[in-house]
């Protein structure tokens, strides 16, 4: 039970924004809490009293003091209390409360190959309804979202960002470069060649599906995780060779115009442009918000910018801004002092994960670490451009990609799975 509850909970959070969009009339994104209160219940029933042990981990703790921070938020004058209870879920209560169910739950090499499995497969049907979504047309709830005002942001020059199911075209096409840059690596495991056939196909669609979407940043993504991928493979030769491979390609799309006349690859080359108008506009937003932010080191509160700011701080500056970035959220959110505190831990915890890929030795177990430490390496840098690691899917497969990767070496002495292998 608490292992079906947990893999529901993954692909529920892929598919939420299709009931939403094409049922409507009730908060499936609010669900997600009810999802994970029945799960904690179902844990604390009937997990064995020595699993609880697992929570003594760095992991925990650091998810623990970054939840117990944005609790304090809540007494930041700069925003109103509904703001708050909004914005901490996806700030600071999922990861706080995720990471101890993944410990708590997945447990076995069976778990791990599942888990990438399944992100594997609803990233490939998410990719499927992308391409179906730009060449035959959006569904009706679908089309009904772009009516509503989401064609200002994804319909440009009378083309369609493909954001298929998910809630916007960025955040789908980070999901695609993260999943697809995890199905690619894993394609090169030492597997049966039939799985390592079909997760390279899954790799090539999943990263169209990136690249119809029109999210820039996803590029970034996918070369800063591949560039971690071969540096934890130990392959050096590799490395060099996927360096120069990788400043080739950047300098096609800097250098070149080679192929504008695709509309997805004119829109990629425009993420190498330092002129872009898009890329300006963000550093001007974050120029001026220097100023603003100097004097509030603790920042303007949690809610207090983006689509809660709009909804409940109209009344403060910072609710007129436009933080695109999920570092400049939080830096409006807590001040350079969260924001120091954030980028601590995120790097922090990137590193160890590393570390423990590492000294693994047991190669089918390593390449499955090094695709999922890869994989929130990419999404981590792409989020400096997006807002996308806190946002499902994204959130949900990043952190239990920690857990997974934390307790790797305790897997490499178990039973080893037979569902990829």
């Amino acid at each position: 039970m608490r292992n079906f509850l947990i893999f529901f909970l993954i692909a529920y959070c892929f598919l939420f924004s299709v009931l939403a969009r094409e049922i409507g009339r009730f908060p499936y994104g609010t669900l997600i809490e009810g999802i994970i209160l029945v799960t904690w219940l179902v844990v604390l029933i009937r997990t064995p009293g020595e699993y609880w042990k697992d929570l003594n981990s760095v992991l925990f703790y650091l998810l623990l003091f970054w939840f117990l921070i944005s609790l304090a938020e809540v007494v930041n004058p700069g925003s109103k209390f509904m703001a708050w209870l909004q914005e901490v879920r996806s700030a600071a209560l999922y990861p706080f409360l995720m990471v101890p169910l993944g410990f708590l739950i997945l447990r076995e090499n069976k778990h791990l190959d599942i888990f990438l499995i399944l992100i594997i497969a609803l990233s490939s049907i998410g990719a499927i309804n992308g391409i179906k979504q730009l060449y035959i047309g959006p569904s009706r709830g679908e089309q009904e979202f772009l009516n509503a005002g989401g064609a200002i942001t994804h319909i440009l020059w009378g083309r369609l960002r493909v954001f298929s199911f998910y809630s916007d075209a960025g955040q789908f096409g980070a999901s695609q470069a993260h999943i697809g840059l995890i199905s690619l690596i894993l394609a090169f495991g030492p597997f049966k060649m039939w799985k390592r056939a079909l997760l390279f196909a899954c790799a090539l669609l999943i990263l169209y599906g990136m690249l119809i979407s029109g999210t820039r940043g996803a590029l970034f993504a996918l070369i800063v995780g591949a560039f971690v991928a071969i540096f934890l493979s130990k392959k050096f030769k590799v490395l060099v060779i996927g360096g120069v491979f990788a400043v080739g390609f950047l300098c096609f799309l800097k250098f070149t115009h080679i192929g504008d006349g695709n509309y997805q690859i004119y829109r990629l080359r425009t993420a190498v442009n330092p002129e872009d108008a898009s890329l300006n506009v963000r550093f001007n937003t974050q120029r001026n918000l220097r100023e603003y932010m100097s004097s509030r080191p603790f920042g303007g509160g949690l809610g207090v910018i983006g689509a809660f700011g709009v909804q409940y701080n109209k009344d403060q500056y910072l609710s007129t801004v436009q933080p695109d970035s999920y570092f400049v959220k939080i830096w409006a959110m807590y001040g350079i002092v969260g924001l120091t505190i954030w980028l601590c831990i995120m790097v922090f915890i990137l590193g160890r994960c590393c570390g423990i890929v590492w000294k693994i030795e047991d190669e089918s177990l390593k390449i499955k670490a090094i695709a999922l430490t890869s994989g929130f390496a990419g999404i981590l840098f792409c989020s400096y451009g997006n807002e996308v690691i806190n946002t499902m899917p994204s959130s949900i497969v990043v952190y239990l990609s920690w857990v997974l990767v934390f307790i790797a070496p305790r897997l490499q002495t178990q039973e080893k799975s037979k569902l990829l292998a």
